[in-house]
């Protein structure tokens, strides 16, 4: 069984503040290791259910937050940006039996982190088909174009909500909950305990109950903070503006939808 493993970091236990998230920021080392450490759990509970490969992607901002000295040695790790459109999922294809999403984060606009955000900073918001977009729908949209059910989330209780409506059949651990600018975390140790147990679960159930069906037409909208960014990004092929801040995107594949969001996102 092949796994593939997608990790950020502000939805991992105790991270608050952006400083605690940046590569050059000394306080930041503290949760590139337990960031670290709930990926490890991920890939202990994923070779618990017998999984032989499992592919991790260091989907953070520089993409160089894991320490790889710490994977399993089943583990392979993808660092840096290729500049793929499969963004924060590349290399993800139809060889892979299953993924999981591990230190996620609500949507932009969410009062249920002080992290919430989606993509980059530019963005107040993203919605496909009407619905607003996290991270988590966007590349379990991409999972899904290539027949790879997300079977597994960690990260911030407002996200795990999310999927819960979503697809209760995806298993989580909301390892903390925002309220306003601050976090309630639980302990490191018990988020490794929880994201082992729960990665082991997700993989012994019915994976095919993750599995959700693509929309046959994408109607994609990113609203910016800045017009003049909306501005440039209009003339992204097939792209229109809406608004003084919006763009729109239609398309029947979601491959043209992430390369979409890979140049104006």
């Amino acid at each position: 069984m092949k796994i593939y493993v997608s990790a950020d970091i502000e939805g991992i236990t105790g991270v608050t503040h952006w400083d605690e998230t940046d590569l050059g920021k000394a306080e930041g080392s503290l949760f590139r290791e337990q960031m670290t450490a709930e990926v490890v759990a991920a890939c202990e509970g994923a070779l618990e259910a017998g999984a032989t490969e499992i592919w991790v992607k260091d989907a953070h901002d520089s993409a160089r937050n894991i320490n790889a000295s710490k994977l399993p040695k089943e583990a392979k790790l993808i660092r840096g940006w290729s500049g793929h459109p499969f963004m924060m999922v590349q290399e993800l294809d139809d060889t892979f039996q299953g993924a999981f999403l591990i230190g996620y984060h609500s949507r932009a606009g969410m009062g249920t982190s002080p992290l919430a955000h989606t993509m980059t900073g530019m963005l107040t918001q993203v919605t496909i088909n009407g619905r607003p977009a996290s991270e988590f729908l966007i590349h379990t949209y991409a999972a899904a174009s290539v027949h790879v059910p997300v079977v597994f989330v960690s990260g911030d209780k407002g996200l795990c909500d999310e999927i819960a409506a979503f697809n209760p059949n995806i298993g989580t651990v909301a390892v903390k909950e925002g309220i306003g600018n601050s976090t309630v975390s639980i302990h490191p140790d018990v988020a490794i305990t929880k994201i082992r147990e729960g990665t082991a679960k997700a993989l012994k159930g019915d994976l095919s109950l993750c599995q959700i069906p693509l929309p046959a037409h994408f109607s994609v909208e990113i609203q910016y903070r800045r017009a003049y960014d909306a501005y440039r990004n209009a003339f992204f092929p097939g792209a229109a503006q809406k608004d003084d801040t919006t763009v729109r995107f239609e398309n029947d594949s979601y491959y043209e939808v992430m390369r979409f969001l890979l140049f104006v996102a």
